[in-house]
């Protein structure tokens, strides 16, 4: 099953700057295949159920051996069953609507 989602990671007891951790996150999608797009409050994430959820995993893994002792997640996602979606037709639907 195909799922579209929006992860949110914050790795906690590191200081202020967490963008080292962030990347390292980053560097794990892009290695899992994953189509994904970085914004300023988390990352899109498309792709098949288990390998989103699986890299998603890894990226606490990682974050952790990277020292973090904690990590706060947030996440939505959605599926649908009736077609085909991927983030880009989301968007340009959207945009469509507004006559761009």
């Amino acid at each position: 099953m195909k799922v579209i989602a929006d992860l949110c990671l914050i790795p906690l007891g590191v200081g202020v700057s967490v963008s080292s951790y962030i990347a390292a996150c980053e560097r794990v999608l892009g290695e899992a295949g994953l189509e994904h797009h970085l914004h300023p409050y988390g990352t899109n994430i498309e792709g098949e159920w288990d390998e989103v959820f699986a890299a998603i995993r890894r990226c606490h893994e990682v974050v952790h051996e990277m020292g973090a002792p904690r990590i706060h997640t947030t996440l939505k996602f959605g599926t649908r069953t009736d077609r085909t979606q991927s983030m880009a037709d989301k968007v340009r639907s959207v945009e469509e609507k507004q006559g761009k």
